[in-house]
C-alpha cells in the first residue's frame, strides 16, 4: 500500500511541477520565443504583430511552435536595426546548468525538446533543475513581463 502511495506521490508532483501557467501568451520573433508581454513592453522596437488562435492556423515557418499555441500564438516582426535584444539557446542554457545539451527544457510548464530552440533573454526569470520524468531538467519561469 505504501509503495502505491509513493508512486502516486510522484506522478502527482511531476504532474503539478509541469503545469502548463495559462495566463502566458508565447510569442515568436526572428525564430526566437518571447513573451506577448516582453513585446508588450517593448513596443518601439516592434513593427507588426500576427496573432494565430489555434495551432491548426499557423504558418508553415511557425508549425514547430505549434505545441506553445493551444491558447494561441502571436509572430512579431521587429523594426530593422533593432534587433539587438538578448537571446540563449536552450541548449546552452542546459550547459550552464550542468545537464547535457538535449536534455529538455520546461518553460512556464511548457516542454521544450528541441533544444536548439532560442529564447530571449528578457523572459528569463527564477531557474531551477528538478527532477522530470526521471532526469534532471531545467525549469524556467518567465519574469513578471507575461
Amino acid at each position: 500500500m505504501k509503495k502505491i502511495l509513493y508512486s502516486f506521490l510522484i506522478l502527482s508532483s511531476v504532474a503539478l511541477s509541469a503545469q502548463k501557467n495559462p495566463s502566458i501568451k508565447f510569442a515568436v520573433a526572428n525564430d526566437i520565443v518571447g513573451t506577448v508581454g516582453m513585446f508588450n513592453a517593448r513596443k518601439a522596437i516592434v513593427q507588426s504583430s500576427s496573432v494565430y488562435k489555434s495551432p491548426a492556423g499557423l504558418p508553415q515557418g511557425l508549425k514547430k511552435y505549434s505545441f506553445l499555441a493551444e491558447r494561441g500564438l502571436t509572430e512579431v516582426k521587429i523594426k530593422n536595426g533593432q534587433e539587438g535584444l538578448d537571446r540563449v539557446s536552450l541548449s546552452q542554457l542546459n550547459s550552464q546548468y550542468g545537464l547535457p545539451e538535449n536534455t529538455p527544457v520546461v518553460i512556464e510548464g511548457y516542454e521544450f525538446a528541441d533544444t536548439n530552440m532560442k529564447i530571449y533573454g528578457d523572459i528569463m526569470g527564477p531557474v531551477e533543475v528538478k527532477d522530470y520524468n526521471g532526469k534532471k531538467t531545467v525549469f524556467l519561469t518567465t519574469s513578471g513581463v507575461k
